[in-house]
């Protein structure tokens, strides 16, 4: 029977694991979003084809049932953000890996200004200082429903909560910032000329 503190893998690997598109789309991902490996990936690719094959079997039964799970299908992506309001089961197959991943919580902090990098949203999430309706959230994959959205916070207790925190201030480069930093690259370019010249 095996232990039944087991708990089975919550991904789907790939067929074959040296597939040059899809090592390249998962190292943009990777970076883009912050993820910590490649299973975080697999994890939401997972969750897709869940949503589509469920959408598909659907789609060809037509008893009472059918149009039952439908319904709570729909609603269930629509809750999620990832559908409208007036989509069918055609639209579910147009769902994809990034759909999904831009509704994961470390995402999400991004877009509302709460961390300046995802990897720092990351870090905020796995030290309990973020906050959905009152509850600390401590997974970065976690799925925010649009009713939650509004009620991410900082733990009222943590040093973050406060704006003006240095952590969350984001720099604001000046002119005068920049014309030292153009000047630094080009100094360093012009030492660098004359060394393959005598090469």
């Amino acid at each position: 029977m095996g232990d039944p503190r087991h708990i089975g893998k919550k991904y789907t690997p790939p067929s074959h694991p040296w597939i040059k598109s899809k090592i390249e789309e998962f190292k943009v991902l990777k970076k883009d979003f912050g993820l910590k490996n490649q299973k975080e990936i697999l994890k939401m690719e997972s969750v897709v084809k869940n949503f589509t094959s469920q959408a598909k079997k659907l789609a060809i039964a037509t008893n009472q049932q059918a149009e039952r799970e439908k319904q709570q299908l729909l609603q269930r992506m629509q809750s999620l953000g990832l559908l409208q309001g007036n989509a069918t089961l055609a639209d579910v197959l147009g769902v994809t890996t990034k759909d999904i991943i831009n509704r994961r919580l470390q995402t999400l902090l991004v877009k509302k200004g709460l961390a300046r990098s995802v990897r720092q949203a990351r870090q905020f999430i796995v030290h309990r200082h973020i906050f959905i309706k009152d509850k600390a959230v401590t997974v970065p994959s976690y799925l925010v429903q649009i009713s939650e959205e509004a009620h991410i916070t900082f733990n009222p207790k943590s040093s973050y909560a406060n704006e003006m925190h240095p952590e969350r201030v984001i720099s604001q480069k000046t002119p005068e910032k920049k014309q030292e930093e153009e000047k630094k690259s080009e100094t360093t370019e012009e030492k660098k000329i004359p060394k393959e010249e005598a090469a």
